[in-house]
């Protein structure tokens, strides 16, 4: 078979062309922002794509974000106002923006549609809107007492939680840049305050130690555990993960809640049979924080997979809906999510597809103590006599009297044999 020149041309050209939807760099680490797996959007498309507000390229245009997006500009003439040049600041920023825009765009994994102009000023509007909206919920002096955003209360719970998701971020030296020109006297720094903002939403985040990517990962960053990473285990590891609630229960091994002002929900803890769980207040906020970041380190091959790690282990606890109402009522978890159903179909989905290496676990070590607790022949017995006997009043009730039975039958064999081997006179 031999070819024409045009489909010679033809196929030269396919071979030629770049890849656009996945960039042939994007395993680079400056690569950060990414379109969620479509095996993972299948799960729950309304936790990855915005709902209310776009941030960034991905998402930008789309008709059901218009309402916000009309707001945009709003903002960046509010937060502008408050310098001392305007326009001078403004202009600033476009420029520098701009000069950033290689930076920007090797950023995304998707090669972007959008030109220079209006990739430059989709950062610095997003960028700004962003700052703004973090300075007037911090200072309410700072804002209109009647504006929609904040005045309407079902906005601004969803805007936070857009600025949160995956596709829906711009990088963060951006919006650095950004806060230097617009906030020339900060009262903190943009890492904190916005720390502060998402502490509306979220209970607990802690210092970050590391540089950060964007918003989703400087909040990630903030629940970082602080369980140090385990040492790469033998080649001849048991990869086996831990039982269920209930079964490890069975096993004598006890659950406590763990609340210390200085850890975070990932913290846990194992030793001398206890597991010792922090609180995991399970809401839609919180739980669309945990799929993003899931997905975040399922894209992103230069970061600890912290979080992934804990909705492993937590799916291994929870196998099905009496293990989660066992962890509710010790107070492990707090459910505002729906029933004990819904949170095993949670934790379900939010591992389907998704690759967990257990050597690089941070958690290895406290499974590996687990296990070793479970699989204990002694504990396993006693934890099951003590269950057979006394998990409830009724059989504690009946191994009593049976062992009333059982002494009192011992005392009447002894006085009869007394009786034998010293007959009265």
């Amino acid at each position: 078979m031999s070819f024409t020149a045009a489909a010679s041309s033809e196929m030269k050209r396919k071979f030629e062309k770049k890849p656009t939807l996945l960039r042939e760099k994007a395993g680079k680490k400056s690569c950060c922002i990414f379109r969620v797996p479509q095996s993972l959007v299948e799960i729950n498309q309304k936790a990855y794509h915005p709902l209310v507000v776009s941030i960034g390229p991905y998402h930008h245009g789309s008709e059901h974000l218009k309402m916000i997006e009309e707001h945009k500009c709003r903002f960046v003439r509010s937060l502008f106002d408050r310098t001392d040049d305007t326009w001078g600041n403004l202009d600033l920023c476009f420029q520098t923006v701009a000069s950033l825009e290689t930076e920007i765009r090797e950023c995304y994994s998707e090669t972007s549609r959008f030109g220079s102009p209006q990739l430059v000023e989709m950062m610095v509007v997003d960028g700004c809107f962003i700052i703004e909206l973090v300075c007037e919920l911090l200072d309410p002096t700072k804002r209109d007492p009647d504006d929609p955003i904040f005045k309407m209360d079902w906005i601004l719970p969803f805007v936070m939680r857009d600025l949160l998701k995956l596709e829906n971020q711009i990088p963060y030296f951006v919006l650095e840049k950004l806060f230097l020109i617009s906030v020339p006297n900060p009262v903190d720094t943009l890492q904190n305050l916005i720390l502060k903002f998402i502490s509306f939403s979220l209970e607990k985040s802690g210092s970050v130690r590391t540089k950060h990517l964007h918003l989703l990962d400087l909040v990630r960053e903030s629940f970082r555990p602080k369980s140090s990473r385990s040492q790469a285990p033998p080649a001849n590891f048991n990869k086996q993960l831990i039982q269920p609630a209930k079964k490890l229960d069975r096993a004598g091994i006890k659950f406590e809640t763990r609340k210390r002002l200085d850890i975070c929900f990932l913290d846990v803890m194992f030793s001398n049979g206890v597991l010792r769980i922090p609180p995991l207040r399970m809401d839609d906020f919180i739980t669309c924080f945990i799929l993003n970041c899931v997905a975040f380190e399922q894209c992103y091959g230069h970061c600890e997979k912290f979080v992934t790690d804990y909705v492993t282990f937590m799916k291994c606890l929870i196998n099905n809906p009496k293990d989660a109402g066992f962890l509710s009522d010790h107070k492990i978890i707090e459910n505002y999510y729906g029933t004990d159903e819904e949170v095993t179909r949670f934790f379900d989905k939010v591992c389907k597809d998704v690759v967990f290496d257990f050597g690089n676990s941070y958690l290895y070590r406290l499974i590996k103590d687990v296990n070793q607790y479970y699989w204990n022949d002694w504990h396993v017995r006693w934890a099951s006599f003590k269950h057979t006997y006394f998990d409830t009043p009724w059989s504690f009730m009946s191994a009593l009297a049976a062992l009333i039975l059982l002494i009192l039958t011992m005392i009447q064999a002894f006085l009869a044999y007394y009786a034998y081997v010293h007959p009265p006179k």
